[in-house]
């Protein structure tokens, strides 16, 4: 099983009452969770217990929420705060029907359920009509409304042997190795620089000139255009291990990868910015739907390992050259051995 999420633009008439409901539900988990801290255990409740004006569905779906973040917190030792606004709705309460959702709300002090026209596509049709759905979302980013639904699909598995390595870096996005013998570079790094330095010298001149709407518009832009990016490059890859019968796919482990990755101080910003986590989240849930494996493993030195004799050396520049006379472009080198790793803690990358 594979839990993906499906992200639908909504065109509510009544914004005011969404984001009312979303404040409501938000200061009703943090009141809970503020009352678990403080009583060091969670109270058995029911929906009548908790004070806020919303339906009692919506009420339930509340004390779920605390009682999970109460048992998160125990677990790190501190209590989250939840700050953005969201309305939470179960399964069994909201309904898709055409290019509308319909969920339960309060108005004039009883519950209704509010049709909210949508827009959905035909790939996010597809995905909700193949799967299990779960909870519902309803959120506002930047002046825009959407819901976000959980969609549970039964995913097979491939019965291809073949293996694949992906290296990720700046210059070349993605290097990638199969055990099969082919090598691909997907993505162009110079052209993703190009643009963010563009977005970037726009937004220092809108900062001089205080125009703070206008910088996050010019931030969003550029998100868009990296997830954009990072969606076609994930493609690439899923359909190349698809053709090759690919059963595994091994990623780097991203933990301290700002850290270790290597890179120059003109590079240094560009490192920081970029998406990598966002890139193997969508690798890990198209290959999923392809039935492929998707796991992490410790990318230490996979660069400077030599695939023929396993010393290590330096690359100068972009060329990996072993005195046992191998070579190779350094990003192909360090696929290849990122494909020959164990993995690092014996879990599947979830998406």
């Amino acid at each position: 099983m594979q839990t993906v999420t499906v992200k639908i633009r909504l065109f509510p008439s009544l914004p005011a009452l969404l984001r009312e409901h979303g404040r409501a539900y938000i200061e009703a988990v943090n009141r809970l969770t503020l009352q678990a801290e403080r009583a060091g255990t969670f109270a058995n409740l029911t929906s009548k217990d908790i004070e806020t004006n919303l339906p009692s569905a919506v009420r339930n779906q509340i004390i779920r929420d605390a009682r999970s973040i109460h048992k998160k917190a125990n677990k790190q030792g501190k209590r989250p705060i939840l700050r953005r606004r969201a309305y939470y709705v179960n399964n069994q309460n909201y309904s898709i029907d055409g290019n509308a959702v319909a969920f339960p709300v309060m108005m004039d002090g009883k519950v209704q359920r509010l049709r909210v026209a949508s827009r959905i596509t035909e790939r996010e049709k597809n995905i909700l009509a193949s799967g299990k759905l779960g909870l519902l979302k309803v959120v506002e980013k930047s002046g825009k409304w959407y819901v976000q639904i959980s969609v549970e699909i039964q995913t097979g598995q491939t019965t291809g042997e073949a293996t694949m390595g992906i290296d990720l870096g700046l210059k070349v996005p993605a290097v990638v190795v199969t055990s099969t013998g082919k090598t691909k570079f997907v993505g162009n790094g110079r052209q993703t620089k190009y643009i963010r330095r563009k977005y970037s010298s726009r937004r220092r001149k809108m900062g001089k000139l205080k125009k703070l709407s206008a910088i996050r518009k010019q931030q969003n832009k550029e998100h868009r255009y990296m997830k954009d990016q990072n969606h076609k490059i994930s493609r690439q890859i899923v359909n190349m291990a698809i053709d090759d019968q690919v059963s595994v796919i091994k990623l780097e482990k991203l933990k301290n990868i700002r850290q270790t990755t290597r890179t120059s101080r003109k590079n240094a910003k560009n490192l920081h910015n970029w998406s990598f986590y966002q890139l193997q989240m969508l690798i890990a849930y198209k290959a999923a739907l392809a039935g492929i494996r998707v796991v992490e493993v410790n990318p230490a030195y996979t660069s400077q390992t030599c695939p023929v004799c396993e010393k290590r050396n330096k690359a100068i520049d972009r060329t990996y050259r072993c005195p046992c006379g191998f070579h190779a472009h350094r990003d192909r080198v360090g696929a290849i051995n990122i494909m020959r790793q164990p993995v690092a803690d014996g879990n599947s990358l979830s998406a």
